[in-house]
């Protein structure tokens, strides 16, 4: 029940006590702040739509990035993160670590999506030592992140946009594919030093895609090699930041609506192929490295500037 604390109705109730207590009372109810004073819910009935569209505008450019983001992962079996992660700095829709979580969780659905639409031979063998060396390099890549200082880690950086760099001209450049398919050791070396970038910067991928698009393979096997790495460093990853308490619930939020998206993309990239000719797929994948490169190299050098 409401209570009266102003007003005529409070006077009129105050003239029936007794003359002690009226004037208590009075003396009370004038030292007492107005209800008006309290904040007040707004009476405008579009007040819930707009609540509620200012809450869902972010969520529904998440899901608009993430679409973009997908097909591209489709396209080349890579970019997934770093198209993802690129856009939403750009529009300032969630922080860095948020994005990077919902990422890994998406990640792990896309590449579900993808071998479930696209039945055929996980290249597991192919992979297995690329995948031993990541799970190293992960953990190198985390204690390394602990042990060197802001500023070294900073130089790191710069020095992995050069390389990445590198990478994509020697990948555009190049006339054929390897004559063979690279040794075991050769994959668990790519694998290791993939993990500790990803451990360093969350950004794993240079490296083993600049490997597989060398390998003289079918350019399906090549997509389907990347993303069970890519899950399965994304699986490593889950595991370690779960326990850690690192993963918020509107990381959990962002990854539940975008959901649907992956796979609905997936599954329409299914039914709906863009085939490109190995040329423009080359310079596809070329041109994501030199983005990645370069978002790495900017970043690093303005931390430098700063610090």
């Amino acid at each position: 029940m409401r209570a009266v604390t102003s007003g005529p109705v409070a006077a009129s109730w105050v003239t029936l006590l007794p003359f002690p207590l009226r004037q208590a009372t009075a003396s009370t109810l004038a030292t007492t702040p107005r209800m008006a004073q309290l904040p007040q819910r707004p009476t405008d009935d579009s007040y819930p739509v707009q609540a509620i569209l200012s809450e869902a505008g972010p969520v529904l450019v998440f899901m608009a990035c993430v679409a973009l983001a997908t097909y591209a992962q489709n396209l080349t079996g890579f970019a997934f993160s770093l198209i993802l992660l690129g856009l939403v700095s750009v529009f300032h829709i969630a922080s860095v670590s948020d994005t990077a979580n919902a990422a890994t969780v998406l990640s792990l659905i896309n590449a579900w999506t993808y071998f479930r639409a696209r039945p055929g031979v996980v290249p597991w063998q192919l992979m297995k030592p690329a995948l031993n060396g990541s799970t190293l390099g992960v953990i190198v890549g985390l204690v390394l992140l602990t042990w060197l200082s802001g500023g070294a880690v900073n130089w790191l950086r710069g020095l992995l946009g050069v390389s990445i760099l590198g990478c994509a001209v020697l990948l555009v450049t190049q006339g054929r594919p390897l004559p063979v398919v690279s040794g075991r050791t050769s994959f668990a070396v790519i694998g290791g030093l993939s993990g500790v970038l990803g451990g360093l910067f969350s950004s794993s991928g240079p490296p083993i895609v600049f490997h597989m698009y060398r390998q003289p393979l079918d350019r399906e096997l090549v997509r389907r090699a990347l993303l069970l790495m890519f899950a399965f460093n994304s699986l490593v990853r889950l595991v370690i930041v779960l326990p850690t308490g690192n993963f918020s619930w509107y990381s959990a939020l962002l990854a539940g609506c975008a959901m649907p998206v992956v796979y609905v993309a997936t599954r329409l990239h299914h039914r709906l192929p863009n085939k490109l000719q190995p040329r423009t797929l080359k310079w596809l994948v070329g041109g994501l490295l030199a983005a990645a490169g370069s978002t790495l190299l900017a970043s690093a050098w303005t931390a430098i500037a700063q610090g």
